[in-house]
């Protein structure tokens, strides 16, 4: 753990994803009689996979992208083992984790992105301001929540027009930002940040609470989901005639996205905005504009049409 905190600089959630896991997989092997890692055998690792699936050690049966996830720990944890020389050979090199199916993500139109920002912002009040500022970052910048309620003030460059965000492992990039978030946020920081902070110690991060202090992820997740049903759009507990329709804040990322790249933008300008660290995780994002590419070969082709 220390060597994933340190080394690899994984975030605090994903630490604590990786522990409960390996709890669970250490929990398995002293059900097996196996006290050593120099013990463990490739069938042991392939029965593990198996028992997330099933729930047959009394724990919770797993979905397929959760097995996959605690699998990804255990190999991990086997290649760090056989990496330090602790054991001659690493049993988990032939366990695959369980292919899972991606789903393509759910992008909003830009006439419901237009609705949803609207909605944040009902007046002048403290909080209204600081709503529509947040939920127009998240869609100007394609940010992560995370990234989003951790960025501090001094991340914030009004004379370029960027902004810093640190995605996974710290990763830093720079991210540009339009002129509605930045008006929206230059309104926040001037009439309502003040207010907020002036009930608090003084904390550095840009986005606070009524009490002063840092907005935290689930208030952030509260701000969106409140202005999605004053827009009329399906949130997460929502029933509207519209169908069942989950927004989220990755919705706005996915969002920023697919309406960069059916403008026209370069993949890897996307993958460098979204702070992927691989372009085929951007990928998935081209396949949704395929109603795009449509609309572009019938009225550019000269055989299109009939």
């Amino acid at each position: 753990m220390a060597h994933l905190r340190v080394e690899r600089g994984l975030s605090s959630n994903t630490l604590a994803a990786y522990a409960r896991d390996l709890e669970r997989y250490a929990e398995f092997l002293r059900s097996r009689a196996i006290n050593a890692p120099a013990r463990i055998g490739e069938a042991d690792v392939a029965a593990f996979s198996e028992t997330l699936r099933t729930g047959a050690d009394g724990g919770r049966p797993l979905a397929a992208s959760s097995v996959s996830r605690t699998v990804t720990a255990v190999r991990g944890w086997h290649k760090f083992l056989h990496a330090e020389g602790i054991t001659d050979v690493d049993p988990s090199v032939s366990v695959r984790p369980p292919q899972v199916g991606r789903r393509l993500p759910k992008a909003l139109t830009v006439e419901e992105v237009r609705r949803l920002l609207e909605a944040a912002g009902t007046d002048d009040s403290p909080v209204s301001l600081r709503d529509r500022a947040l939920l127009e970052l998240l869609y100007a910048t394609g940010a992560r929540i995370s990234e989003a309620v951790g960025l501090v003030v001094d991340d914030l460059d009004a004379a370029s027009g960027c902004l810093r965000l640190f995605g996974k492992g710290r990763r830093e990039r720079i991210v540009p930002v339009g002129r509605y978030a930045w008006d929206a946020l230059e309104a926040y920081l001037v009439r309502s940040r003040p207010v907020l902070a002036a009930k608090g110690r003084g904390v550095p991060e840009v986005f606070l609470n009524t009490l002063g202090r840092p907005l935290s992820r689930q208030s952030a997740w509260a701000v969106l989901q409140q202005a999605a049903r004053r827009a009329s759009l399906m949130g997460a507990d929502d029933s509207s005639a519209e169908g069942n329709r989950r927004i989220s804040p990755h919705t706005l990322r996915h969002s920023f996205a697919t309406h960069l790249l059916a403008g026209g933008a370069d993949v890897r300008v996307v993958q460098e905005m979204l702070g992927h660290a691989s372009v085929t995780t951007t990928q998935i994002y081209t396949k949704v504009t395929v109603d795009h590419l449509r609309e572009v070969y019938a009225t550019s082709h000269p055989r299109a049409r009939g």
